[in-house]
C-alpha cells in the first residue's frame, strides 16, 4: 500500500484537517498521479458535510483533479511518465452494462465508482479524493490532459465544465439557438463559455443585477434580472434552451414560461427540495425538463480537447490546502469567481 497525505473529515461536524491514509499499490492497468492542482466543488461540501444521504468517514473530498504520471503498470499504453493526467467525479464503473458500453460511464446500472465518498468495486475499500498527494486509477478511467499551462485552471473543467458541456452537447446547442444561463457561478460560469463557442445567443438570467458586468465579460450577449417581472414578462417564450444551474430552492415555473415551443430546460443544478412542475406549462408549448449530470470518459476527453482548441478554462482563485475551510465558508456564499483551486503545493510545503 501507497502511504498518502491529505485533508479531510472524519464525521459531518467536523473541520477539513490533516489526515494520513493509504492507497493501492499500482497494479498492471493502473497509473500513479502527483497531484498539482484540485478545485473545490460545492458538492464536496455537501459530502463533506452527509447533506446528499449518509457519507462514508473519514472523508477525503476532491474529484477535479490534474497532476503528474510519475509511475505506470506493466500493462500500461495510454500513458507514460511524465504525462500530464486528470481524474474526474468517478473512476471506475462495471464496464459490462449498456450505458457503460455506449461510453456512458456516468450512468453506470450499477452505479460508477466515485473520486471518493465511497466504495470500489470489491465494496469493501474506500475511495479518497484529491485533497491529497497521490491518486492511483486505472488508465482506463484517467483523462489526457491537452494544457501546458494554466493548468490550475484546467482543475475544474473536470466536473464544473463537463457538468454543463455535456447538456448542451446532448441538446444539439449551436448557431440560431436562444440560450439562457440559469445562474451565474461555478457551473453558471462555463455554461456561459460553452454556449456563447458553441455559437448560440446567451443571455444571462440572474437574481443580482451586480453580475451584469461579469456574465456579459463571460460571454453572454444579454443579461436579464430574474426579479424584475417586467422582464421576465418580455422573455416569455424567447429561448430554446435553459440550462438550470441553481441548487437554492426556486421555482421551475417562472422560468419554463421562457421556452419556446419545444423548448427545453436542461437542469444540472440538485436544489434541497423536490421541485413542482405545473403540467399545463409544458403540455401547452410542449417543453420539456431534461436532467444531466457529468460525462463519461470519452465525452469528458473531447470537452478538454474542445477546450483546449478554443481556449477555453475556468476563472479560479487559488488557496493554499490550509484555508480551505475558510474557501467552504465563501463558497456557501457565493463569494467566489467563480471556483477554488487548491495548490497543492502548499500540502506539501
Amino acid at each position: 500500500m501507497i502511504k498518502v497525505h491529505g485533508y479531510g473529515a472524519v464525521n459531518p461536524q467536523a473541520p477539513i484537517a490533516p489526515i494520513d491514509f493509504e492507497r493501492r499499490d499500482v497494479g498492471p492497468k493502473d497509473v500513479k498521479i502527483d497531484i498539482l492542482y484540485c478545485g473545490v466543488c460545492h458538492s464536496d461540501i455537501h459530502m463533506v458535510r452527509s447533506e446528499w444521504g449518509p457519507s462514508v468517514y473519514p472523508i477525503v473530498p476532491g474529484h477535479e483533479i490534474v497532476g503528474t504520471i510519475t509511475e505506470v503498470g506493466a500493462e500500461v499504453t495510454k500513458f507514460k511518465v511524465g504525462d500530464l493526467a486528470g481524474v474526474g467525479v468517478f473512476v471506475d464503473s462495471c464496464r459490462e452494462c449498456p450505458s457503460c458500453k455506449k461510453g456512458q460511464e456516468q450512468y453506470c446500472d450499477e452505479e460508477m465508482t466515485p473520486t471518493y465518498n465511497g466504495y470500489y468495486r470489491d465494496g469493501v475499500t474506500q475511495t479518497f479524493g484529491g485533497y491529497s498527494s497521490t491518486y492511483v486509477i486505472d488508465e482506463a478511467y484517467t483523462l489526457h490532459i491537452p494544457f501546458t499551462k494554466e493548468l490550475e485552471r484546467v482543475a475544474p473543467l473536470l466536473c464544473a465544465g463537463i457538468t454543463t458541456y455535456s447538456p448542451l452537447r446532448y441538446a444539439g446547442v449551436g448557431k440560431g439557438h436562444k440560450v439562457a444561463v440559469l445562474g451565474l457561478g461555478g457551473l453558471g460560469h462555463m455554461a456561459v463559455k460553452f454556449a456563447a463557442s458553441f455559437g448560440a445567443e446567451v443571455t444571462m438570467l440572474s437574481t443580482s443585477p451586480s453580475k451584469e458586468q461579469d456574465a456579459k465579460a463571460l460571454g453572454a450577449h444579454h443579461f436579464a434580472l430574474s426579479t424584475d417581472p417586467a422582464t421576465m414578462e418580455s422573455l416569455k417564450g424567447s429561448f430554446d434552451f435553459i440550462l438550470n444551474t441553481v441548487a437554492a430552492s426556486h421555482d421551475l415555473n417562472k422560468f419554463l414560461g421562457l421556452l419556446k415551443v419545444e423548448g427545453k430546460m436542461l437542469l444540472v443544478g440538485i436544489p434541497p427540495e423536490a421541485a413542482q412542475v405545473y403540467a399545463a406549462t409544458l403540455i401547452s408549448k410542449r417543453r420539456s425538463i431534461i436532467g444531466s449530470m457529468i460525462g463519461g470518459i470519452e465525452e469528458t476527453q473531447e470537452m478538454l480537447d474542445y477546450c483546449a482548441e478554443h481556449n477555453i478554462l475556468s476563472d479560479v482563485e487559488m488557496i493554499d490546502m490550509k484555508d480551505v475551510n475558510e474557501a467552504y465558508e465563501r463558497v456557501i456564499k457565493s463569494d467566489v469567481k467563480y471556483r477554488f483551486v487548491i495548490d497543492m503545493k502548499s500540502l506539501r510545503d
